[in-house]
């Protein structure tokens, strides 16, 4: 792959000054047709061997095209904020919106391939790492994102050459360190392992460009003409009719992916009387509250996921958990319908932002599953985009988990005649009257269809490092026991596994 970059390729000066003014006016012709009619954004990666003119490349484009509406970001060595979630955080949050373009100087390829370089991991953990690597990148293009990835190479000559050009330039010297040059002793090992993943991640929808990068003039002119070409390509293909996507109906939903219906087996006769409830609920916030001060709690991330019917209960559960916590270590994040910047992104992008640091709660009312609950009802989504949903939320969650957190998911099930006399309480009690709404009684229409859609969620995201928690919430006494029952004993297991791995 990288001998093709290897050939000698050059522009002359002269030619590079007559082909630049015509190809920046043509970049910041189809930069501002994707701002007003693009609809997806443009993502431009930007890797590479050391020396090779990735940070020049990034100058290069800011000039040429509107700075406004070119989102840049160079990721160096990840801060202490971002150490305390998922490796795939920072990226996550850089996405550029619907309508820019984004140009990533360095990213989600770069920890693997010097985690292999440096023998930190095994070759079956890269394979694993670029696995996961395309399957973002498959989401990513499914949302809509245009993706293009540049690699600038140069041989080992060429690169030991442009250090020392760098090095003796008094201007630019500080831009070689100690840790340039040790790197460039692992050069053969560098273009062993970025050949191998560059091979396997380089798809249709993702696909990498080797760019030779000792020439300044020909690696500008060969990304500025890919990208222009690109983002012509696309534009031209999202302006034709017949390509447009159609959102499926609603009609067709309620015919079931599964036969599995864990819902059918709770048992809502569950209950818990109210002297009972008043002893555990002091015991289960007290455990909670200790679990929150423990020494090691500052090692932890928790995140809950509260999902259920309208009425459920999950407002009540998840006030009797911040009741047993310190305000200073949570967030409660309300998920109604996506603001204008939300829906610009992909629709995993505001729950990513939320994520909490280490020490911390973040409780979801409503979550990410709204892909495969209300936009799979209502008919927001289609089929084709709620089905992919579940295994990107799996891919999603296992990360929570890898990094450390604690992550608990809970369904809330009453039966459809507590969900009536709850809302009729509702509306006939003065402070309660904010809590229904006419589009809770438009969903109460649809409970076959909820319910069948949320059969189906819990059988296929309900993992081993996942579960999902079902809840029999007719009686809202013993639900909210048992959610701060489960919480507890999570975070205990993971307190456990901390202490027994010292």
């Amino acid at each position: 792959m990288f001998e093709d970059a290897e050939i000698g390729h050059s522009v002359a000066k002269a030619a590079y000054r007559r082909q630049v003014p015509k190809l920046r006016a043509d970049l910041l012709d189809a930069q501002y047709s994707l701002k007003e009619n693009g609809g997806f954004p443009a993502i431009v990666l930007l890797g590479g061997v050391d020396g090779a003119g990735k940070g020049e490349m990034v100058n290069r484009l800011s000039e040429w095209m509107d700075p406004r509406h070119l989102h840049a970001f160079a990721f160096d060595a990840p801060t202490d904020e971002e150490r305390q979630r998922p490796r795939m955080w920072r990226y996550w949050r850089a996405l550029p919106p619907r309508g820019s373009i984004g140009v990533l100087l360095g990213s989600w390829y770069t920890d693997p391939i010097v985690e292999r370089v440096r023998k930190r991991i095994s070759r079956a953990q890269l394979d694993r790492a670029v696995e996961e690597i395309n399957r973002f990148e498959r989401m990513l293009a499914d949302e809509g994102a245009l993706i293009l990835k540049f690699w600038f190479h140069l041989s080992k000559k060429q690169q030991k050459q442009r250090l020392n050009e760098i090095d003796r330039d008094p201007e630019r010297t500080w831009r070689v360190t100690r840790a340039h040059w040790r790197e460039f002793k692992r050069y053969d090992r560098y273009r062993e392992t970025s050949e191998r993943v560059l091979r396997l991640t380089s798809s249709a929808q993702a696909p990498w460009t080797v760019v030779e990068g000792a020439d300044r003039h020909y690696r500008e002119l060969t990304v500025g003409r890919t990208l222009l070409e690109a983002i012509g390509k696309r534009l031209a293909r999202a302006r034709a009719p017949e390509r447009r996507r159609k959102v499926a109906q609603a009609a067709p939903l309620a015919r079931p992916i599964d036969r599995a219906d864990a819902l059918a087996r709770l048992d809502l006769s569950r209950k818990l009387p109210d002297g009972k409830y008043e002893r555990q609920l002091e015991k289960w916030q007290g455990r909670l509250n200790r679990l929150s001060r423990h020494k090691r709690f500052d090692r932890l991330s928790v995140t809950l996921a509260f999902e259920g019917m309208d009425a459920a209960g999950k407002g009540g559960a998840i006030r009797r958990i911040t009741a047993a916590l310190d305000a200073r270590q949570y967030s409660v994040i309300p998920i109604a319908a996506p603001s204008d910047e939300e829906r610009a992104h992909p629709y995993l992008w505001r729950f990513w932002c939320h994520l909490p640091r280490r020490g911390r709660f973040t409780i979801y009312d409503r979550s990410w599953y709204g892909r495969v609950l209300v936009e799979r009802v209502e008919g927001f989504a289609a089929e084709a985009d709620w089905m992919r949903a579940y295994g990107e939320i799996n891919d999603f969650e296992e990360q929570l988990a890898r990094a450390g957190g604690v992550l608990v998911k809970f369904w809330l099930q009453t039966s459809a005649a507590e969900q009536l006399r709850r809302f009729k309480e509702r509306q006939s009690t003065r402070f309660k009257r904010f809590k229904i709404t006419p589009e809770d009684w438009r969903n109460r229409e649809k409970w076959p269809l909820y319910r069948r859609a949320a059969a189906d969620m819990i059988e296929r995201t309900s993992t081993a490092v996942a579960p999902w928690t079902l809840v029999e919430a007719e009686d809202k006494n013993w639900a909210r026991v048992k959610v701060l029952k489960t919480l507890a004993r999570a975070i205990e297991a993971k307190l456990e596994a901390l202490c027994s791995a010292r």
